[in-house]
């Protein structure tokens, strides 16, 4: 690798990556305003709602990171990239002609195979144009993707709301009649097509970092990950039960102001979509830069230990929340507030924490293990946070406007376990990074 890497261009490829990765979560997030409609004309439960949302989405996107982070270690990580965006952009739109909730299943099912191509690819990218002490903090910019990207998407749902009928049908050409609202998804979709067209075009693949070790085996890959196995499961089961109660929120928050203060769906997005942009941008942005500062002052264990101050703090706060909803009136300020504290607190760990995985693994492997690292935290996180709340919903209180102790009971849940498992990891994370300098 160059040792003086051209930082300026470096910036660039963050912040393309980032807009790559705001436009899949605006993709992948789109339903979340869309759960009355959906409810209305496919009839369906809060428990399939939590599936659409999640698991359809979840399965392939877990699945196939894994074999398409190890492509990523082995071949050209701006191809793969390029033709992920393309395939998820397209899936996306078609969600828009679907009839049914089987067939919009399935359409959600292709977006996750489209966005597997992404992260796995990119954070190997990525690391490759930067310095460790700068890592924490390109990383953490790449990462305000999740959040910009929710935030917007709730956002641009919200106003879309405002100007769609969200009853009856509309005809379209050769694909016949759809609901209003599925319009929402050739709206979304359709841009990310652009996206492909600036990184084909202004982006070069870069050196890898020890090329000539580049092909690693499966074998060596499972060595190193027994070798390293307190630390790494600590770490990535950590961030997966952040992203359980991450996308609890985004995912359920919509309807509970509809459900329990009476907001219509438009004021509701407005609402989260403002703050996750603003709070939960802003703490992936803190927890990044503060990881690198304590990096530099000699803190081996500092990128865990931004992600176990933040989850400390999110934890104090889910606690606040629950006794909020079960023991007051819970007035609508005093959760907004809350709200936007806590989305605050646990998007800390995000950035430091991807920037972990490349830390403590060596340079060959890195794009294998950030694809085992989503594929625990999007399978866990994506695929069980909606729908937990959604079976709280229908199984335990047998009354959808319970929706707020649910997510309460989630929050706290999620942060809870995160919470310890990030602790647990701190001396074990010390000892990989030691593992990783060895083997690389």
């Amino acid at each position: 690798m160059n040792s003086t890497p051209n930082l300026r261009y470096a910036w660039y490829v963050v912040a393309v990556l980032m807009l790559a990765y705001i436009s899949s979560f605006i993709d992948r997030q789109v339903l979340t305003l869309l759960v009355k409609p959906l409810k209305r004309d496919f009839n369906v439960t809060d428990t399939q709602v939590g599936l659409l949302i999640g698991f359809s989405f979840a399965i392939f996107y877990t699945f196939l990171g894994i074999p398409i982070g190890r492509m990523a270690d082995r071949k050209n990580r701006k191809r793969i990239i390029v033709w992920g965006i393309t395939i998820w952009s397209i899936m996306t739109a078609l969600c828009g002609v679907t009839g049914s909730y089987n067939q919009l299943f399935i359409a959600r099912v292709g977006v996750g195979i489209g966005e597997a191509a992404l992260s796995p690819a990119a954070y190997s990218l990525i690391t490759d144009l930067f310095p460790r002490q700068k890592l924490g903090t390109a990383l953490g910019i790449y990462n305000i993707g999740v959040y910009l990207g929710s935030g917007l998407s709730i956002l641009l749902v919200a106003l879309i709301l405002k100007l769609v009928s969200v009853e009856g049908t509309w005809s379209i050409p050769f694909f016949g009649d759809i609901y209003p609202w599925q319009s929402v998804f050739f709206i979304v979709g359709i841009p990310g097509l652009l996206i492909v067209a600036l990184i084909a075009f202004t982006i070069k693949e870069p050196e890898r970092q020890n090329a000539s070790k580049a092909a690693v085996s499966t074998q060596e890959v499972k060595r190193y990950f027994a070798a390293n196995r307190p630390a790494i499961l600590c770490l990535f089961f950590g961030i997966a039960f952040m992203a359980f109660g991450s996308y609890a929120t985004t995912s359920w928050t919509p309807t509970l102001l509809v459900r329990h203060y009476g907001l219509t769906e438009a004021q509701a997005g407005l609402l989260l979509g403002s703050i996750v942009t603003i709070f939960s941008t802003g703490g992936v942005i803190v927890g990044g830069r503060y990881s690198d500062r304590l990096t530099q002052q000699g803190k081996a264990d500092a990128k865990m230990r931004v992600g176990f101050i933040g989850m400390s703090i999110g934890l104090f706060l889910a606690l606040i929340v629950l006794i909020f909803f079960t023991l007051t009136p819970a007035p609508i300020q005093g959760f907004v507030v809350l709200l936007a504290l806590c989305c605050f607190a646990t998007s800390m760990p995000y950035g430091a924490a991807t920037a972990a995985v490349q830390e403590m693994i060596p340079a060959p492997m890195r794009a294998t293990f950030s694809a085992l690292f989503l594929f625990v935290v999007n399978l866990l996180g994506l695929g069980g946070g909606p729908l937990m709340v959604g079976l709280l919903n229908d199984k335990l209180f047998h009354d959808p406007n319970q929706v707020h102790l649910s997510f309460a009971i989630t929050l706290v849940m999620a942060t809870g376990l995160s919470c310890f498992l990030l602790y647990t990891g701190l001396k074990p994370f010390v000892q990989s990074i030691e593992n990783a300098k060895a083997e690389s």
